[in-house]
């Protein structure tokens, strides 16, 4: 612990010195869906303050009255994500095949809609971000899961669900909940397999650029000719800029094929909002130094969350995530049930993302944000061990 004592010294003290008292005067879902009371550790919403190239162009917009219809093909956000892929992920990408789209859940709904008819089945792998589910329902779509096993993709599990006609996969990569990533011979397995059963893969790769240190993000898109021909990636400053309110995904291609498929979608899948076009721009474009301030406080905090569970709880698991601020903890040990948020909520005031929402490997187990202060993630900890009697 004095080790991570001097390693928050050294970190952008605009990041860990957050006041809890002025986040609670922000009205996002995060600070106004629980009581005051209330610590939100749950929703993928970060605290920190935003990237000052971000607030300069939301500013400048509203200076100017600024808040009609976006037009993203005038303003470069194609080429903005370009570079930032290239200069961030190694990924070389082709503007011309990026499109927009208001928001990552919103354009794998309208992708599924060209690709699947009502009976099809759609992988996904459990425990994973739980509006996936409602999605392949409210498409009338079958639900194939294909579990991780130990954290990583059972792509022979995968495969075989194409080959019984599974048309097309919703990979989280990098995974959510869990913070895992897959590696470059598990998605060339994945793109051969869907190649042979004419399947596609919907990748979302919204947390690619939180990508932490010691490990690398492989676009699903750039490992083989296979994986162009029967992937469409999905992507968005959202997450790693904390932008999700401002409505601005964008959708990747690299074959005529794919982009045949993002032809077809209606204008609203492909219209993202005006000031997210404009911060998402501005975030490709010069977020890069706030960016890595981010990262270096989210990798500390994983560290320091690692202490904290074996010095107060040390029977809860825990393996620190690769990429992200989302958390995964098996609290089956502490003997809450299947949803021990409720115990923790109650007990304890502090709202973590119920482990059953993740689907049925979820059970007694809950997704905590720590992207936050290091006094925040304490705090919460501090608040789960209260609930059962550790304090």
């Amino acid at each position: 612990m004095k080790e991570l004592a001097a390693v928050t010294a050294s970190l952008n003290p605009e990041l860990t010195e957050l006041s809890l008292e002025k986040l609670r005067l922000r009205r996002s879902a995060k600070w106004r869906f629980y009581d005051p009371d209330v610590l939100p550790a749950f929703v993928a919403e970060m605290d920190f303050p935003l990237a000052p190239a971000v607030k300069i162009a939301l500013a400048e917009a509203v200076e100017l009255d600024d808040t009609g219809y976006g037009y993203p093909d005038a303003l470069g956000l194609a080429e903005a994500f370009a570079g930032f892929a290239a200069a961030r992920l190694g990924w070389e990408v082709d503007p011309a095949g990026v499109s927009a789209a208001p928001d990552v859940v919103n354009a794998i709904t309208s992708l599924l809609r060209v690709i699947a008819v009502p009976g099809d089945r759609v992988v996904i792998n459990t425990p994973v971000y739980h509006p996936f589910f409602a999605i392949i329902e409210e498409l009338g779509l079958e639900l194939a899961e294909v579990p991780l096993i130990d954290g990583q993709l059972d792509v022979d599990g995968v495969a075989a669900e194409f080959r019984d006609g599974a048309v097309a996969l919703i990979l989280c990569s990098p995974h959510n909940p869990t913070g895992t990533l897959p590696t470059a011979g598990q998605l060339g397995t994945l793109a051969a397999a869907a190649a042979q059963h004419g399947a596609w893969v919907l990748s979302d790769e919204i947390h690619s650029p939180l990508t932490l240190p010691g490990a690398r993000h492989v676009p699903f898109l750039g490992v083989s000719a296979e994986a162009r021909e029967h992937g469409i990636a999905l992507v968005s400053a959202s997450k790693a800029f904390n932008l999700a309110g401002l409505g601005c995904a964008q959708i990747v291609t690299a074959s005529e094929r794919a982009a045949a498929v993002v032809e077809k979608l209606p204008f609203a899948a492909t219209h993202a909002g005006h000031l997210g076009i404009l911060a998402t721009i501005a975030a490709y474009r010069d977020g890069a130094a706030w960016l890595d301030d981010v990262i270096a406080v989210i990798d500390h905090n994983r560290a320091l969350l690692a202490d904290l569970l074996a010095a107060k709880l040390p029977e809860v698991g825990y393996t620190a995530p690769r990429a992200g601020y989302l958390t995964w903890l098996d609290l089956r040990a502490l003997g809450l049930g299947d949803d021990p948020c409720e115990a923790l909520l109650e007990r304890g005031r502090v709202a973590l993302n119920p482990g059953p929402t993740f689907g049925p490997q979820g059970a007694g187990h809950a997704r905590l944000n720590i992207g936050t202060s290091p006094a925040l993630v304490e705090e919460a900890v501090r608040r789960i061990a209260k609930a059962v009697g550790r304090d």
